[in-house]
C-alpha cells in the first residue's frame, strides 16, 4: 500500500494547492456532509485550487455512513463526468473520509483523493492510515478496503468550529496511543485540561499521536501484526458503539473507545500484568471526562454476540490487543465470556 503523505498546515491554502498541485486532475470533487458544508467549505471554497471543484454533500454523523449514501457519492461522480483521473478532496470527520476514501478508492477502480479531517477524532484517527468503509448490517466498519489518501492535511484551524464532546471524543485515541508509546505522552494526556483547552498545546500533542499512527502503520499497513495495537480499547468499544446505535441511543465513536480502554485495561491487569495503579488513573480521567454508558447485565449477550463479529477474531475466538504495560503491546490476546463480563462488571460498578 502507498504511503500516504501527511501534511502538518499552518497555512491552510498553501498546504490545499501543494496537495492538488500532485494530483493528476481533470476534475475535481469535494465531499462535505451537512455539518462541514456549514462550517468548513467557506474555509476551503474560494482557494483558487478548487475554485472549479464539484461539490458533493451527504447526510451528518455516523447514522450516515451507509451504502445509501455511498451509492448515492457515485451517482454525483457519475453525473458530474468522474474519470479515473479525477480528484477527491474529503472535507469532514471521520465518517466523511471514511466514506468518501471508499467511494473513491471503488468508483472507476479507483481515483486519487485528499483528506482534510476537519474533527480531532477524524485528524488522529479516520484519516490516517489507510482504512475506508462504511457501516453495514448494523455493525461498524463491516465493509471497505486498505487505501490511502495521497496526502492528508492536518489544520487544527478546523478544531476551533468543534463542540466540547467532538473534542473530547477525539481525544480518547490520542489517550489509546498515549498507552501504546509511553510513559511521558500518556501523562501530558493525562494532565490535559479538556475543560479549558489549549489549542497550540492541543497541536502539538495531536502531531505527536499522529506519529504513533503512522510508525506502526508504516511497519505493518494492512493489519496483519503490530498494526492490531491499534485496536486497543476498541473490540469491547465498537460493541458498546454498535449496541447503541442498535439501541437507537447512539454515542460518539471515541466515548465508546474510552470506555472500551476501560474494560480492557481491566482485562490487561488481571490476564497480561498491565499495573493496576496505572489503569485507574486512565479510568478516574475516563470517569471525569466522560461519563458512562448506562447498560445492565441483561445487555451483556448481546454486547458478547457484537464483540464476536470484530474484523481481528479468528472463527469463534474474541480477539483483544492488550497491554503488559505502558508501551508493552500484547496483540493477538484472547478472554473468556466469564472474563469479559467481568471487565463489563468493573466497568459499570467497579471502578
Amino acid at each position: 500500500m502507498e504511503k500516504q503523505k501527511v501534511i502538518i498546515s499552518t497555512k491552510l491554502e498553501n498546504s490545499v494547492a501543494t496537495a492538488v498541485g500532485e494530483c493528476e486532475r481533470d476534475r475535481t470533487f469535494i465531499l462535505v456532509d451537512e455539518t462541514t458544508e456549514q462550517l468548513c467549505l467557506p474555509l476551503v471554497a474560494g482557494f483558487d485550487c478548487v475554485r472549479d471543484a464539484q461539490i458533493i454533500t451527504i447526510g451528518a454523523t455516523d447514522q450516515n455512513k451507509t451504502l445509501d449514501s455511498l451509492s448515492h457519492v457515485w451517482t454525483e461522480l457519475q453525473r458530474g463526468g468522474a474519470t479515473r483521473h479525477s480528484l477527491m478532496i474529503n472535507l469532514g470527520g471521520g465518517m466523511v473520509t471514511d466514506l468518501g476514501g471508499f467511494a473513491a478508492s471503488t468508483f472507476k477502480r479507483g481515483l486519487n483523493y485528499i483528506n482534510i479531517p476537519t474533527t480531532l477524532l477524524a485528524m488522529v484517527d479516520a484519516s490516517v492510515g489507510g482504512k475506508t468503509g462504511i457501516n453495514f448490517g448494523g455493525l461498524k466498519n463491516e465493509i471497505g478496503v486498505f487505501s490511502c489518501a495521497k496526502s492528508v492535511i492536518l489544520d487544527t484551524t478546523f478544531l476551533k468550529t468543534m463542540d466540547h464532546e467532538n473534542i473530547c471524543s477525539g481525544y480518547a485515541e490520542m489517550l489509546k496511543h498515549g498507552l501504546i508509546a509511553n510513559e511521558e505522552m500518556l501523562a501530558e494526556l493525562l494532565n490535559f485540561d479538556l475543560d479549558v483547552i489549549d489549542y497550540y498545546q492541543l497541536s502539538r500533542m495531536l502531531a505527536d499521536s499522529v506519529q504513533v499512527k503512522e510508525r506502526i502503520v508504516d511497519e505493518d499497513p494492512t493489519e496483519q501484526g503490530i498494526r492490531k495495537a491499534l485496536n486497543l480499547g476498541h473490540t469491547i468499544g465498537h460493541a458498546f458503539e454498535s449496541f447503541a446505535m442498535k439501541s437507537m441511543r447512539p454515542i460518539l465513536h471515541g466515548y465508546a473507545v474510552a470506555y472500551g480502554l476501560v474494560c480492557e485495561l481491566y482485562l490487561s491487569c488481571v490476564k497480561t500484568g498491565f499495573p493496576v495503579d496505572k489503569m485507574r488513573q486512565v479510568v478516574r480521567f475516563v470517569n471525569e471526562n466522560y461519563g458512562k454508558l448506562p447498560i445492565t447485565c441483561d445487555d451483556y449477550p448481546a454486547l458478547l454476540e457484537l464483540m464476536t463479529h470484530d474484523k481481528k477474531n479468528v472463527g469463534d475466538t474474541i480477539n483483544f490487543t492488550l497491554l503488559g504495560g505502558v508501551g508493552d503491546i500484547r496483540i493477538n490476546q484472547t478472554a473468556t465470556k466469564e472474563e469479559i463480563c467481568e471487565s463489563l462488571d468493573f466497568y459499570r460498578e467497579g471502578n
